[in-house]
């Protein structure tokens, strides 16, 4: 039996706001900001969920270097790489110069966390 039904990724970020309007519009997911401020949510219509959360001094991850480690990361499955990447470049998104494969492609969210557009 399981304990909880999601888990919950929260991502560390300087405006939570625009992090969660990015991955609201990249998902299809809408926003839930939190009553107290600093920490919003965006949800599917099943319960998933990712957290933004607000920090003074945000230093974002070094890929693929590991300066500032990336700790870790999202694989959003996609039917179309081409067509995907210019749809999250639209949003806000940068395309890392690093590409190690050819069935996904590694970009960077406006915060500067890397993400993965992988072929479904």
């Amino acid at each position: 039996m399981a304990i909880a039904r999601f888990p919950t990724i929260v991502l560390d970020c300087p405006d939570p706001d625009a992090l969660a309007s990015f991955y609201a519009a990249l998902l299809d997911w809408e926003i839930h900001p939190d009553e107290d401020g600093g920490w919003i949510d965006v949800r599917a219509d099943y319960g998933q969920s990712l957290s933004f959360q607000g920090v003074a001094n945000y230093v974002p991850p070094v890929w693929p270097g590991q300066e500032q480690p990336q700790q870790m990361h999202l694989d959003v499955v996609v039917d179309d790489l081409d067509t995907a990447e210019s749809a999250v470049l639209g949003l806000g998104a940068t395309k890392h110069e690093h590409q190690p494969g050819e069935s996904f492609r590694v970009l960077l969210d406006p915060a500067g966390h890397p993400f993965c557009l992988c072929l479904s």
